[in-house]
C-alpha cells in the first residue's frame, strides 16, 4: 500500500474510533495474519503505526 493510502486509512480509522483504533488496526492484522494474507497484514501494520503517529506520544 502507497504511503498517501496507508495515511488515508489511518485518518479515517483515528475519527471513526478514536483511541480504539490502533487495537482495531492490529485486530485486521491478526486476521489477515492468520488468513494466509501476509501482504494484507503488513498494509494494516503500516496502518497502525501511522494512526500511532497521529496520536503523539503517550502522556503521564
Amino acid at each position: 500500500m502507497q504511503a498517501t493510502k496507508t495515511a488515508q486509512y489511518a485518518r479515517a480509522l483515528y475519527q471513526a474510533h478514536g483511541d480504539a483504533a490502533e487495537a482495531e488496526a492490529a485486530r485486521k492484522a491478526r486476521e489477515c495474519d492468520d488468513a494466509g494474507k501476509p501482504r494484507e497484514a503488513q498494509d494494516w501494520t503500516a496502518v497502525r503505526r501511522s494512526i500511532r503517529q497521529l496520536r503523539g506520544a503517550n502522556q503521564s
